[in-house]
């Protein structure tokens, strides 16, 4: 992806996308359609009937039989009409949180799918403000929008038909008001979106200001960091402060043509029945139930418009969850790699390897336009171990990640086991027990698969040491772990995940020298009858496994068993010797 921040949905793919989440709710919005005309039709029967009452007194027809039943009759279709709008406005609110949570678990779903470079560039305050900032914007809009859709919106159209079939001269007079409307909407809905799509974009940058200032904390501290990171986190904020008063002014703007409409509109009505009650069209009980018409017109109109300020905003949050929902996936697809020119820089490949499970052909990847990996060939053999190693920015983490399905190659083709699992130097303790951090990717696990995980990673004395055992709540509001034990918590995972490949990016290079001995054992424990790529962060660790490849500058250098690599005295042997006399040329990531 070029652009640095995630896409925004059109209005079209906006739409496809409510379509298809609609599907098995469609039942129970046509009930509320239904129920929603039927009750509108209802309201209209108290106006009807007190103009009606209204003319039979005028003529000296009504008696007190006559003013109990109209009475009566048009108190029960008000009661029933109300009964039946609050049905609607129940299953239309039931229709619309459905399709939302639909919205918010693909949305999480594509979310957790998306490569790493693309959140990275993108920003994780963007996707979790769309997560969680949006989302919740949508959410909140719903007792506004959701009875503004619904029985405001029938109740205009009921009774402007209401209205036209009482006397076409009342709706002529009524059409005044149209123009003040449509143009209060066109130039809402032109100036509005943007100013909203501003604020939320605001919101968004000031979420991630946040969430690095607290990700960072030891930095920020370390640095003393802090106080330039406050006015950072300020100055994010009044620039949501800003565009927040650019869009309550649009909105105050909004609403004063919209107080112009509903007075023209009053005075058109009361001039056409004067009108037409002089010239002998009309009674004074039509006028009164046009205006009574009106009136009931008035609030719904008001309402449907005033809540188009807070469709705008959930529109504008809706946009930026579909665009990430509708992000294409990952390409799959071989791609031609480089030609035979480009391949003849490449160290030759063991061949003859039997049962080959991971293959890479022709892999380029890069950071913002700037190459990493060119033109990788590469091939693992079930079972086996291959170490990569080589000096820092060589490219060996990005080849894990492109490996690993974390980074999509730019060229060329990945081939590896469907159930693989990485590890890295960074093994995050989630929020909740012992069991639930173990047992995270593999929930069917009973406590004796628990047991057997942690005594094969020497973390089972971990069990001792914590008040509760397996049911002891880690993380910031229980037990925090030294960086040790959650690399030992980390590599019980993959036992009990069980994958046919493991991937290791320096899985024990946060351990001190009094738990690397501890880390090494359980890493080579993880990987006992499974296939391993093990990124290097000792060279010992790579002299371990059954073959190693050397990379430099994005390209692999050398491949062999550690005898060989050093019998060749090339890269390999250098790094050896570096690591030996305690150089710093070592193998950084």
């Amino acid at each position: 992806m070029s652009t640095s921040i995630l896409p925004i949905a059109g209005a079209r793919e906006v739409w496809t996308e409510l379509r298809r989440a609609s599907h098995g709710h469609r039942l129970m919005i046509a009930a509320a359609i239904g129920l929603g005309l039927l009750s509108a039709g209802l309201g209209l029967l108290f106006p009807a009937l007190l103009g009606a009452l209204v003319d039979l007194i005028d003529d000296d027809a009504a008696d007190l039989g006559t003013v109990v039943t109209i009475t009566v009759a048009a108190v029960g279709a008000t009661i029933a009409g109300a009964i039946g709008t609050a049905v609607t406005i129940v299953l239309a609110a039931r229709a619309y949180q459905s399709i939302l949570a639909d919205l918010r678990e693909r949305l999480v779903a594509r979310a957790m799918g998306l490569p790493q470079g693309v959140v990275e560039r993108a920003g994780t305050g963007d996707l979790l403000a769309r997560a969680g900032d949006d989302v919740a914007q949508i959410a909140d809009a719903a007792p506004r929008v959701v009875p503004a859709l619904t029985s405001a919106g029938f109740t205009i159209v009921v009774t402007l038909g209401g209205m036209t079939a009482l006397d076409w001269r009342y709706g002529a007079a009524l059409a005044v008001t149209l123009p003040v409307y449509f143009l209060t909407l066109r130039w809402y809905l032109a100036t509005a979106p943007p100013v909203y799509q501003a604020e939320r974009s605001a919101m968004g940058v000031r979420a991630q200001h946040i969430l690095e200032s607290l990700r960072g904390r030891d930095t920020v501290l370390g640095f003393g960091l802090g106080e330039r990171r406050h006015h950072t986190v300020i100055g994010a904020s009044w620039a949501v402060v800003g565009h927040s008063l650019r869009a309550r002014t649009v909105q105050n703007m909004f609403f004063g043509r919209l107080n112009f409409a509903e007075y023209l509109g009053m005075a058109g009505i009361l001039t056409a029945g004067y009108l037409l009650i002089s010239a002998g069209h009309s009674t004074i009980g039509a006028a009164t139930t046009a205006m009574l018409f009106f009136l009931r017109l008035f609030g719904p109109i008001n309402q449907l418009l005033m809540v188009v300020d807070v469709l705008q905003s959930a529109l504008a949050s809706l946009g930026r969850i579909v665009g990430v929902i509708a992000m294409p996936g990952p390409g799959r697809g071989d791609v031609s790699g480089p030609g035979a020119a480009g391949r003849a820089g490449q160290a030759r490949q063991i061949s003859g390897v039997a049962d080959v499970v991971v293959r890479l052909r022709g892999v380029t990847f890069a950071y913002d336009g700037e190459h990493v990996l060119h033109g990788v060939d590469l091939s693992i053999g079930a079972g086996e171990r291959l170490a990569i190693v080589g000096a820092s920015g060589a490219g060996k983490t990005t080849l894990a990640r492109v490996l690993a399905g974390i980074y999509v190659p730019a060229t060329g083709s990945v081939q590896r086991p469907r159930n693989t699992a990485m590890i890295t130097q960074e093994s995050h303790v989630f929020a909740g027990t012992l069991r639930e951090n173990l047992t995270l990717a593999a929930p069917q696990s009973s406590d004796g698969d628990i047991w057997t995980a942690l005594e094969a990673t020497g973390a089972a004395g971990l069990l001792e040491l914590l008040p509760d055992g397996l049911d002891t709540a880690l993380g910031a509001a229980g037990v925090e772990l030294t960086s040790a034990q959650a690399q030992q918590l980390a590599l019980a995972r993959i036992m009990l995940v069980d994958p046919e490949m493991v991937i290791m990016d320096e899985a024990t290079a946060e351990a001190g020298s009094s738990d690397a001995g501890v880390l090494d054992r359980a890493a080579q424990r993880v990987l006992d009858g499974r296939t391993g790529l093990v990124i290097a962060h000792r060279l010992s660790q790579a002299a371990a496994c059954d073959r190693i490849v050397v990379m430099e500058q994005g390209r692999i250098a050398e491949t062999g068993t550690h005898a060989e690599l050093l019998a060749a005295d090339g890269v390999y042997g250098r790094l050896w010797r570096a690591s030996r006399s305690g150089s710093p040329a070592g193998t950084g990531t």
